[in-house]
């Protein structure tokens, strides 16, 4: 588990990288308070290069080898003075029912399809794939703005042309 102290976050969330470290990234998540990667990150070096710009918490993929990644699980829990983040890659892989345990935002990947939505009082933030262009399907991550209770989210589209 992770515990930030600040009521006021602006957390940079990325998944999906699979290796590849966009220059974009480093502008989009200037000032972030910290950074979640919502797994398949491919190469330690992206946890090198998102670390210089701000403390990153992680979680395993289905891609990333736990022999590589060993300081990584396959979910993790964030917690802040009002909130509290469940990280995980595969939506499908949890076995619990979110609100029961007081969590209020749900942070994944895998989809590679950006996606942000509220269900049942809990944001859900899919950042999309922040790597290698696939098919029709965007390059993008999200920012998680936190101010005391209330949550925003916004996605971030990568230029890539």
């Amino acid at each position: 588990m992770v515990e930030l102290s600040k009521s006021e976050l602006k957390i940079g969330v990325i998944s999906d990288t699979h290796g590849l470290f966009r220059n974009q990234i480093t502008h989009y998540f200037k000032n972030v308070d910290c950074i979640i990667h919502a797994g398949d990150i491919g190469t330690p070096e992206i946890i090198e290069m998102l670390s210089a710009i701000a403390p990153v918490c992680a979680v395993l993929g289905n891609t990333d080898l736990p022999f590589v990644f060993t300081e990584y699980n396959y979910d993790e829990i964030v917690e802040t003075p009002d909130h509290k983040l469940f990280i995980i890659h595969n939506l499908s892989d949890i076995d619990f029912d979110i609100k029961t345990v007081g969590f209020t935002v749900v942070i994944s990947g895998h989809t590679h399809l950006p996606l942000i939505t509220t269900e049942n009082d809990v944001l859900y933030i899919n950042p999309g794939s922040a790597g290698p262009l696939r098919s029709n399907l965007p390059v993008s991550a999200a920012l998680l703005h936190i101010n005391n209770k209330v949550l925003r989210a916004e996605l971030l589209g990568f230029d890539c042309t």
